[in-house]
């Protein structure tokens, strides 16, 4: 489907203009509209990136029933559309399966019905919150959190191999050294700080080909703020150095740093290239548009409910991880 085309749908959908939509999905927040407004707009966007459903399995004889807990809030969610992909894909296998999927946001277990059958978490959690989780019911799956050493169903993507394809796309069109900008967060509990995975990733690639230079890396926070702030402090420190190819972690850090190589009249990709991941909807909507490392977010979710119903069909008890592989996508934020 056209991005334009694609646009209009959004906007009919939601009842607002072209360019309200085409300003919400590009982070502008100068403009003067409504958090519920935004909202929809985004989930509408992510909608349409997905397939519609064309089968429905036979109604079980018990309605399941599973709780959703996201670690994000309602507004955090909006800021890194990947975690609202994800439940997305998962409402909707739900959906298809006839299962009733009731969501909390920010591990409030306060709201979880106490007779829940499962409950699938997304995100990143503390050892005290999986063993809160756990008192509520045994059958608990993680998405993009391994917790298969604690016993429990996981769902992940597979950063190495992601980060490598980028690193290899760049090496073969003549990028040697490559800057970083990266993210770190805590748990909602304050517990446990979560390293970036695609750091390390990145960071042991770079090492075994002996270009790693630790002056091109950038850490923030995934936000699209984050990711302005992150690559201005790059140009002001690296000035003519400035490398000729950036790797960032998550596609709202990669729109913010295109937005800061813009004001510094430095062009995209003539003499910086981008990659982004996740490949989010908002990867297309931003100009140049971004290349990423596409999730397969639908996938993540529908295989973390599909893990649910094999555990309570079966009565297996030995945990799964599920590894989801990534592809590039190549758009015009590289040259290639």
């Amino acid at each position: 489907m056209a991005i334009a085309a694609t646009l209009k749908d959004i906007a009919k959908s939601v009842g607002v203009s072209l360019a309200t939509v085409s300003r919400v999905l590009n982070y502008d927040r100068t403009l003067s509209v409504s958090e519920s407004t935004r909202k929809q707009i985004f989930e509408v966007a992510e909608e349409l990136n997905y397939t519609k459903l064309k089968h429905r399995t036979a109604t079980p004889s018990k309605q399941l029933k599973i709780a959703i807990v996201q670690w994000y809030s309602k507004t955090k969610e909006l800021d890194d559309l990947y975690y609202m992909s994800i439940r997305l894909g998962l409402e909707k296998r739900c959906e298809e399966r006839r299962i009733l999927a009731t969501r909390t946001f920010q591990n409030d277990l306060q709201a979880i019905d106490p007779d829940v059958d499962a409950i699938i978490a997304i995100g990143k959690f503390s050892d005290a919150q999986v063993e809160a989780m756990s008192q509520l019911t045994p059958n608990l799956v993680f998405v993009d959190q391994d917790q298969l050493c604690h016993g429990y169903d996981s769902v992940v993507t597979d950063f190495r191999f992601a980060v490598t394809q980028v690193l290899d796309f760049y090496a073969k069109h003549g990028h040697q050294e490559v800057g970083l900008l990266y993210g770190s967060e805590w748990t909602t509990d304050g517990q446990l700080e979560v390293v970036d995975p695609r750091y390390k990733a990145f960071r042991r690639e770079m090492e075994a080909r002996g270009t790693y230079n630790p002056k091109l890396v950038f850490g923030g926070d995934y936000t699209n703020h984050s990711g302005y702030q992150e690559m201005q402090t790059a140009i002001a420190q690296l000035g003519d150095d400035l490398p000729s190819a950036f790797f960032i972690t998550n596609d709202p850090m990669a729109a913010g740093a295109l937005k800061a190589l813009h004001e510094n009249n430095i062009d995209v990709p003539q003499r910086v290239s981008l990659f982004s991941f996740n490949d989010t909807t908002i990867a297309k909507y931003v100009f140049p548009e971004l290349s990423s490392v596409h999730v397969n977010t639908e996938l993540l979710g529908a295989t973390a409910v599909d893990l649910v119903e094999n555990r309570l069909q079966t009565g297996r008890t030995t945990p799964q991880l599920v590894t989801v592989g990534t592809e590039l996508k190549l758009r015009e934020s590289t040259k290639g």
